[in-house]
């Protein structure tokens, strides 16, 4: 007997003929935001880029302290040079970043990371051959040139996701999540490498991974934003200055607590496992990316307000002398921090002229920069006298006056995604 096919039922509603739902079977799900993301034609092959050459953006420093304080004996020259290096990055990053938005990524990240893969090389051979201290410092200033990968990625997803603000806050949060995700993998790797294997194994595997994913990213054409507005917007930064004071508060929040955590794990006897509880910190704020990204958007000032909450939190934890108490209250300010860097670089996004966002990210980085090397060194300067606990109400200050730096951003038809 010949087998019949039913065709599927119709129903009428209002005065448009559809599909009826057939009995006993489930309808299907709707995709959910990072699905719809990374359906985006030519999205997932530059983010594999993205990530690889993202990882060694935390391997670089502590790799570096390892090898020369290894070989050299020196935790001073080694923290000189690394210094050293984020001073060069900090006086670079803004010229290369305004080198990319005006005659493209391909053109210009690829040549930057190689000066500085073979300033990394550089100061492997220089650190093996004993040369003379001054070249640590001129090969490691050489890696200034390293492009910032994480605001060419945001660059792409602003210009692909240029029509949908819902998905730009989803790739946005994506982006914050990757980046804790790197700097909590990233020095655990390094250290891995440079103990385990030999002191230069983790220079030498960062500087591979940078190129490589860098030529990975840079090779997906399709996705590159246009250079052709890059040369009609002016300069950034008298648009994101105001924005500048904000992202110095969050970068000595970061600093102080680093150091302020690492002083008081330390002095509890943590030893090792100071790595675990600190990675706890970065994994909240990568998870809270990720959920943040599928809610809707909160205002800077709610996000601020839950920060400076969550920052009172480890001084509390810290004053009670309890260790599982401290890695939890590290892990809830982890938790407050992603939907902050996300709101607030989404103001720069709102306010950066048409074709300098990759510049105007880089900006807003430096000034974070600056705040961690200030909140590294006052944390460090209070643990000295106070102990390891009071210093605890540093990153909480911190949070308080970014709070009170806060103002409402001014759209001023940059077209930009806010």
């Amino acid at each position: 007997m010949p087998q019949t096919t039913s065709a599927p039922l119709m129903t009428v509603t209002g005065s448009t003929l559809v599909l009826a739902p057939v009995p006993g079977r489930r309808a299907a799900r709707a995709p959910g935001p990072y699905a719809r993301l990374f359906a985006v034609p030519g999205s997932r092959a530059f983010t594999v880029g993205n990530l690889i050459a993202r990882l060694p953006m935390g391997m670089f420093g502590i790799s570096a302290v390892m090898m020369i304080a290894g070989q050299r004996g020196s935790y001073a020259l080694a923290g000189a040079v690394t210094a050293t290096g984020l001073a060069a990055l900090a006086l670079v990053a803004p010229w290369t970043a305004r080198l990319v938005d005006r005659y493209g990524q391909a053109r210009i990240a690829v040549p930057a990371t190689l000066i500085a893969v073979l300033g990394s090389v550089g100061l492997v051979l220089c650190v093996r051959a004993q040369a003379p201290a001054w070249t640590l410092f001129a090969c490691y200033a050489a890696t200034a040139t390293t492009p910032n990968i994480g605001g060419m990625s945001r660059a792409r997803w602003t210009h692909l996701l240029r029509d949908s603000p819902a998905a730009h806050h989803t790739a946005m949060s994506f982006e914050q999540a990757a980046d804790e995700l790197c700097y909590m993998f990233g020095p655990v790797v390094a250290a891995f490498l440079c103990s385990a294997v030999f002191p230069e194994a983790g220079t030498l595997t960062a500087a591979v991974l940078l190129l490589s994913g860098m030529l990975v990213f840079t090779s997906q054409r399709a996705t590159e934003p246009p250079v052709a507005a890059a040369r009609r917007g002016g300069s950034p930064l008298r648009a994101v200055a105001p924005l500048l004071a904000l992202f110095v508060p969050l970068g000595v929040l970061f600093g102080s607590m680093e150091v302020t955590s690492i002083a008081h794990l330390g002095a509890q006897g943590l030893g090792a496992a100071t790595g675990v509880v600190l990675a706890l910190q970065a994994a909240g704020s990568c998870a809270a990316g990720l959920l943040y990204g599928a809610l809707r958007p909160r205002s800077l000032r709610t996000c601020l307000l839950a920060l400076c909450a969550a920052m009172a939190l480890p001084w509390a934890a810290a004053a009670t002398g309890s260790l599982p108490l401290l890695a939890l209250a590290l892990l809830l300010a982890g938790v407050a921090t992603a939907p902050t860097m996300v709101t607030a670089m989404s103001r720069i996004h709102a306010v950066t002229p048409q074709g300098r966002l990759n510049e105007g990210m880089t900006l807003a980085v430096t000034a974070i920069l600056a705040g961690i090397s200030l909140g590294s060194a006052t944390a460090g300067f209070l643990v000295d006298r106070l102990g390891s606990t009071t210093p605890y109400a540093l990153p909480a200050a911190a949070a308080v006056l970014a709070l009170l730096v806060c103002r409402p951003v001014r759209l001023s038809g940059t077209g930009q995604v806010p």
